[in-house]
C-alpha cells in the first residue's frame, strides 16, 4: 500500500466544495437542516485514530512497557486510516461548498446557523484527516528498529 498523497486530499476538498457549492446554490431552500452531530462524532473518532496511532507507534518501536504488535492489525489500521483521510476530504469538501453558500447570507438566522455549523463541520474533519495521515504514518516500520530505538533516547 503507498502513503497517502495530501496532495491529492485536497484536490479531493477543493473539487467537492466547488461541486456542491454549485449544487446547494440550486436546491438550498429545499435542503433540510444541517445536524451539529457530525461535529463532536468525527472529533471522537479523530482522537480514537490519533491515540491509536501514538500507541501504534511506540509498539513498533518496541518502546519499554508495549506489547509487540501483530503486522496484521497494523495493516488494518494502515487501511482504516487510508480510507479515513479519503472519507474526511470527501466530507470536508462537502461542508466545505456547503459554508461557500451559506457565507453569502449571514445576515439571516437559519443560514448563518448552518454557516457555522458547516464549518464546525469540516473543521472537525481537517482534524481527521490530519489523524488519518498520523496513524498511517505510524503505521510505517522503521528502517532499522535498532537504530530508531537508539535515535530516541
Amino acid at each position: 500500500m503507498r502513503p497517502t498523497k495530501p496532495g491529492v486530499l485536497v484536490g479531493i476538498v477543493v473539487v467537492l466544495a466547488l461541486l456542491t457549492w454549485v449544487l446547494v446554490r440550486q436546491v438550498y431552500s429545499d435542503l433540510p437542516v444541517i445536524p451539529w452531530t457530525a461535529i463532536p462524532t468525527v472529533l471522537l473518532l479523530a482522537v480514537g485514530e490519533a491515540y491509536s496511532a501514538w500507541m501504534t507507534r511506540a509498539r513498533i518501536a518496541r518502546k519499554p512497557g508495549t506489547k509487540p504488535v501483530e503486522p496484521l492489525a497494523v495493516a488494518r489500521l494502515a487501511a482504516l486510516a487510508k480510507a479515513s483521510a479519503y472519507v474526511g476530504a470527501v466530507f470536508a469538501g462537502i461542508f466545505a461548498g456547503f459554508s461557500l453558500h451559506t457565507m453569502s447570507m449571514l445576515t439571516r438566522s437559519t443560514p448563518r446557523a448552518e454557516f457555522f455549523v458547516a464549518t464546525g463541520s469540516f473543521l472537525a474533519f481537517v482534524v481527521l484527516i490530519g489523524a488519518a495521515l498520523f496513524l498511517e504514518h505510524s503505521c510505517r516500520i522503521p528502517k532499522d528498529p535498532e537504530a530508531e530505538r537508539q535515535s530516541s533516547r
